[in-house]
């Protein structure tokens, strides 16, 4: 097995990033990827005008490539939010506003995965107060998801990136994914296994893939230290990615690395072109 034998997706908030947005997805398909993904494009506002919406939609289809998974809006990100979604007021109300525009978009483009950042906690309010919150807005997410057809997803950063996002671990993540799962009874709330966060954690990563692979509904990579391109850092990627295979998981892996100070077009050496 190998990297060969993955299907990859790029996300197209981490690279590309030097290109206007509704040039990436050319520049992905011209560097050999049939699929991408996204974050929220829009940070400030959850509920674009139709004619940004149906621009985007344009731009992956004229790329002739699928999109294959977005997240809600989650505030300024990249920046300081990690999602919003458990913050009390406006925050919470800007998710609530754009849960079903971001599952009618991803809808509109046959996207059948939703990420749905946690966000921080929140100096002076109460951890039970929010959490009570994030299942609320997750439950939410999760019944606009199932009426897609989509997975929800839900994420484990890491803690020294990101301090205050409370869902630092895989068993943290994947407790909140029970938890929405026993409140719905709709079972499409799914884990992100995001390897460089689980490492920058020190996590144990095989443990980790041995426990949750059959909970996961999609994968990220990136090298760490550094999240770069894999074999910039220290992590065995495609000995892990082999690892979720033999376990069972068979979605596409998500590449969110940083390119480094070369085009991104330039930081797929890493992959034989007819490996994407």
């Amino acid at each position: 097995m190998g990297f060969g034998d993955q299907r990859f997706t790029v996300n197209l908030s981490i690279l590309f990033t030097e290109l206007p947005l509704l040039e990436r997805p050319a520049a992905a398909a011209a560097a050999g990827f049939g699929a991408v993904e996204l974050w929220w494009p829009w940070t400030d506002a959850p509920v674009p005008e139709r004619a940004a919406l149906d621009g985007l939609k344009r731009a992956v289809e004229d790329a002739g490539v699928r999109l294959t998974g977005l997240n809600f809006y989650a505030g300024r990100l990249p920046g300081p939010d990690r999602g919003v979604l458990s913050v009390p007021g406006e925050e919470s109300d800007r998710f609530r506003a754009n849960v079903e525009v971001a599952a009618g978009f991803a809808e509109s483009l046959g996207c059948t995965a939703l990420n749905a950042l946690y966000g921080n906690r929140v100096e002076g309010v109460d951890p039970a107060e929010q959490d009570a919150l994030a299942l609320e807005n997750l439950t939410l997410a999760a019944r606009a998801a199932d009426r897609i057809g989509a997975v929800l997803l839900v994420e484990a950063l890491n803690g020294p990136e990101s301090p205050r996002y409370p869902l630092v671990s895989a068993p943290a993540a994947v407790a909140v994914v029970d938890r929405v799962n026993e409140a719905t009874g709709l079972g499409n709330a799914k884990f992100l296994m995001d390897l460089y966060h689980l490492a920058m954690n020190g996590e144990d990563l095989p443990e980790v893939i041995e426990r949750f692979a059959a909970r996961t509904g999609h994968v990220q990579i990136a090298d760490s230290p550094g999240r770069g391109a894999p074999g910039t850092g220290s992590l065995p990627l495609e000995e892990l990615l082999d690892r979720l295979r033999k376990a069972g998981y068979d979605g596409r892996v998500g590449l969110e690395y940083k390119p480094g100070d070369r085009p991104s077009a330039e930081s797929f050496d890493w992959l034989p072109r007819e490996a994407r």
